[in-house]
């Protein structure tokens, strides 16, 4: 199999001594959330991890005013849409990430769409332009976090080279999948953990993600 680079979001982080024992694993992005309604919402302040790390704030259809009032508090590098934003409201973001940060500072767009046993994916069109990468997770009753994985064959009829975060319930268990899937032409840029590696909502199994990370190396799955 093509030794393919994979990126690793760990997401719903909250506790400042977990914060810093993940970021020691060397993860990608660590995700944090701005949502009152889930019980992996964020309200504190982030405690120094390196720079590598890219900050996400993740949001549920909340006011651009707000997620860029989060942007500039925690210097976050990515920004994480979780809810039903439309294509101008991306657009709106966009442009005014470029004038609210600092010159040169790139800010990424993550546009979640819920996913089960079928998707219309001509409605990804509309957000080609104003979002640097699709996260599909699974469609359920929360918003996030749910704990089971979507059908991945639905992906087969991606039609875009735009690309794709993984979400959903992923684990463990899933590894035969992850390594299937990047056999695929599929555009797979990264994989987003959360439910699946948590001790309670939240605190994060330090072991368990060291032992993911450590098997995915195994099957020559490289991460950067």
């Amino acid at each position: 199999m093509e030794n393919r680079k994979l990126k690793i979001k760990v997401c719903g982080m909250k506790y400042a001594d977990n914060i810093q024992q993940i970021a020691l694993l060397s993860p990608d992005y660590l995700g944090f959330i701005f949502y009152p309604k889930s019980p992996r919402n964020f309200e504190e302040s982030i405690p120094q991890i390196p720079n590598g790390i890219k900050k996400t704030g993740v949001f549920v259809n909340a006011e651009l005013d707000f997620v860029i009032s989060k942007v500039k508090r925690h210097g976050f590098k990515a920004v994480q849409l979780h809810g039903n934003e439309t294509a101008e409201y991306c657009e709106q973001l966009k442009k005014l990430l470029v004038a609210e940060t600092e010159v040169g500072c790139t800010v990424e767009i993550f546009k979640v769409f819920g996913i089960k046993d079928s998707f219309d994916f001509s409605v990804l069109t509309a957000y080609e332009n104003s979002v640097d990468y699709f996260l599909f997770d699974t469609k359920g009753k929360a918003k996030g976090g749910n704990g089971y994985a979507f059908n991945w064959d639905v992906l087969r009829n991606y039609p875009s080279s735009k690309p794709i975060i993984l979400s959903g319930g992923i684990g463990v268990e899933e590894l035969d999948k992850i390594e299937q899937i990047l056999k695929t032409d599929l555009p797979i840029y990264g994989l987003d953990l959360n439910s699946k590696f948590e001790l309670k909502p939240a605190l994060k199994d330090v072991e368990l993600l060291e032992g993911f990370f450590k098997k995915l190396k195994k099957v020559n799955i490289k991460l950067i």
